[in-house]
């Protein structure tokens, strides 16, 4: 599987970002402009996980999907991720207490084991919306960069 990714308007981020010599200011609009972009993801997963969760059990796997931030070695990089919120670990004996319940099953359902069909619902909610997350990243980042910018 491939992705095309088109941005345009690099040149006149970069004019800007040269302007703001701040890096921890840049690094904060990314943040932000990455967290609101991802939030398409993390909707469209909901969405899709809302799909084929058991109504007749208490866990539902999509009130536990939501978005957080991450750590790079590398200082100039900014991580956002969409995730279940539990993992998909059962070797601690006690399950975590989150709103959706014990959703650790969730990599069950998505990739395929032996035993069973993956009914994919994570990577196709990133697949199929990444040119959405893309300009809502542009977006806000524009928008937060120009406001900064005005100061």
């Amino acid at each position: 599987m491939s992705l095309d990714v088109q941005i345009h308007g690099i040149d006149e981020l970069n004019r800007k970002l040269t302007k703001l010599a701040n890096t921890k200011i840049a690094k904060r609009i990314a943040r932000k402009a990455a967290r609101q972009a991802m939030n398409i993801v993390r909707d469209a997963a909901r969405a899709n996980a809302k799909v084929i969760d058991d109504p007749e059990t208490a866990e539902k796997i999509w009130k536990n999907i939501a978005v957080s931030g991450g750590k790079s070695r590398n200082a100039n990089e900014i991580v956002m991720r969409v995730g279940v919120r539990g993992g998909a670990s059962f070797s601690n004996p006690n399950p975590p207490n989150l709103s959706g319940g014990d959703t650790r099953h969730w990599r069950f359902k998505e990739f395929p084991t032996a035993r069973s069909m993956g009914v994919p619902f994570m990577r196709p909610a990133m697949g199929n919306n990444i040119q959405k997350v893309t300009d809502k990243f542009s977006q806000v980042f524009s928008a937060e960069l120009d406001k900064e910018l005005e100061k």
